[in-house]
């Protein structure tokens, strides 16, 4: 397997949700003084990411440095937002790495890492446990798209395909820690 270049890996930051359990949209939450929309682009473009696609929905904001793409579909779940950012990636991307802005304790090293492996389908891991982000080769974009039902993402399509996975131990890059609550916020921002 070869690295992939780094120039042909898009990123796709989710970020179309409405936080309901949180109480507002993800994308508009700061953390250590940045919104994790902002922080998730980031992440991507840092990780070694180009372009950064931004799915928003429950909320539109200006995001630098990222194309941003709305789904008018967001409330229907995450499968909605995965096929529409999927749908929105340049022709010349040869894969993409798939991020949730809800992770921000996440850092660069992670997606280098993802990118590194060579392999078209490469997940995340922590402490031996598939997480985010996940690189998608190109030739598996379609298939993703159609599993990605709901509130689910590319989890079909990976547990469809067991065989293609490269696990990537992410531990020294950052906790996979997401906020969905106002005390998963607190506790955070605690630390």
């Amino acid at each position: 397997m070869r690295p992939m270049k780094s120039g042909k890996v898009a990123g796709l930051l989710l970020a179309a949700g409405q936080g309901a359990r949180l109480g507002r949209p993800k994308a508009l939450v700061e953390y250590a003084g940045e919104r994790l929309v902002d922080r998730g682009v980031r992440l991507l473009e840092e990780g070694g990411c180009h372009p950064v696609v931004v799915v928003l929905g429950a909320a539109t904001v200006q995001v630098r440095g990222a194309v941003t793409v709305r789904n008018p579909d967001w409330a229907s779940g995450m499968g909605s937002s995965l096929r529409v950012g999927l749908a929105a990636l340049p022709e010349e991307a040869e894969a993409v790495v798939i991020a949730l802005v809800d992770q921000p304790l996440i850092r660069p090293g992670a997606v280098r890492a993802l990118i590194g492996a060579g392999a078209s389908v490469a997940v995340a891991t922590y402490g031996g446990k598939r997480r985010n982000p996940v690189l998608i080769g190109r030739e598996h974009f379609a298939e993703v798209a159609e599993r990605a039902v709901g509130d689910v993402g590319a989890r079909p399509f990976l547990k469809a395909h067991p065989e293609l996975i490269i696990e990537v131990p992410c531990d020294e890059h950052g906790d996979p820690a997401d906020i969905d609550t106002p005390e998963d916020l607190d506790l955070l921002q605690a630390e």
